[in-house]
């Protein structure tokens, strides 16, 4: 698809304003308040909160939060299909076109770093897929996607460190551009990421947690989840079909293993805690490329300083801005 034109572009229309940081900083409640205040409606920024049905296990906004704020990016999909990036840009761009319609201001919320690069930087594409290439690779990772990425990361140490061993759709993709150019995937993105418009007037505010506090915070979590239901939640989505990007969902595999009984709740929630940890850490690396206005999540003040980063004031855009129902977008 297209990039829109400059002048018909809503991403250049307002500097976009993005609340990132690692999961369970906080983003949710400080998202909430600066949207009420400042007249502002949440798009999430999350590549697993596009699927309908995973909702414990991902952290999604509940009922009672998307009626206090509207948001945008949630529930687009059903976990059997295959969603992209691309498709979730073009979808960003319709709600960011939503909201200033309506003279509402638009608020990015989430933690997918390479969503936060598409939105600032655009999509980098590379060659076309090659099938003599493509196709041996595809084998390799359905008899061991652990030693493939292990290959990758000897090859492209800073692709391999963003992505999972599971998520073989993306391992594959960066040994085949390898493999096309003689160049790493990574090092493509870098020329990628070259300073754009954009990426320069955008606003970016991240909540930092000291992380012995957020480790805390995560097992925290990971248990209440476990009480509200996350494993049979796990459980329907598997036997609705779950796809390739939807199981790659943060914990949903070692909650199956729960559900199947292959381990014991104590072992799932630790080995939960775990990868979410090491998430955080992969996302912290992702957020160095980006000039980011770091605030102490349990800082006084706060929401001043995040609204006057963004350069927010109380209500809408203009006089006119008001509600209005989910678009779906």
């Amino acid at each position: 698809m297209a990039e829109p034109s400059l002048v018909d572009d809503p991403l250049e229309r307002e500097p976009l304003c993005a609340l990132v940081g690692p999961t369970a900083c906080g983003k949710t409640a400080l998202s909430l308040e600066a949207c009420e205040r400042a007249g502002a409606e949440v798009l999430s920024m999350d590549s697993m909160l596009v699927y309908r049905g995973l909702d414990i296990g991902t952290a999604k906004p509940t009922s009672e939060e998307q009626a206090r704020v509207h948001h945008h990016l949630l529930d687009l999909v059903e976990v059997g299909e295959v969603f992209d990036a691309s498709r979730w840009l073009a979808a960003a761009r319709d709600a960011v076109d939503d909201c200033l319609s309506r003279g509402r201001r638009a608020l990015f919320v989430g933690g997918t770093g390479f969503y936060l690069a598409a939105l600032l930087r655009g999509l980098f594409e590379g060659p076309p897929p090659d099938p003599a290439i493509r196709g041996p690779l595809e084998q390799r990772a359905a008899e061991d996607p652990v030693g493939l990425h292990a290959e990758l990361a000897q090859a492209d140490p800073e692709s391999a460190a963003r992505l999972h061993a599971n998520d073989t759709r993306r391992v594959v993709r960066a040994l085949e551009v390898l493999e096309q150019t003689g160049r790493t995937l990574s090092s493509w993105q870098e020329q990628w990421a070259a300073p754009a418009a954009r990426a320069q007037r955008a606003r970016l505010v991240g909540l930092e947690v000291p992380v012995a506090e957020l480790d805390a915070r995560i097992r925290t979590r990971a248990g209440l989840m476990l009480e509200q239901g996350w494993q049979e939640e796990a459980a329907r989505a598997r036997e609705a079909g779950l796809a390739r990007g939807a199981a790659q969902a943060l914990g949903y595999a070692e909650v199956l293993d729960l559900a199947d009984g292959v381990l014991s709740r104590a072992d799932a929630l630790e080995a939960v805690a775990l990868r979410t940890r090491q998430f955080a850490r992969r996302q912290r690396t992702w957020y160095r490329k980006f000039a980011i206005e770091w605030l102490p999540a349990r800082e006084p003040g706060l929401l001043e300083r995040a609204l006057a980063h963004w350069g927010w004031g109380a209500g809408p855009l203009d006089a006119g801005g008001g509600g209005g129902t989910q678009s779906g977008a």
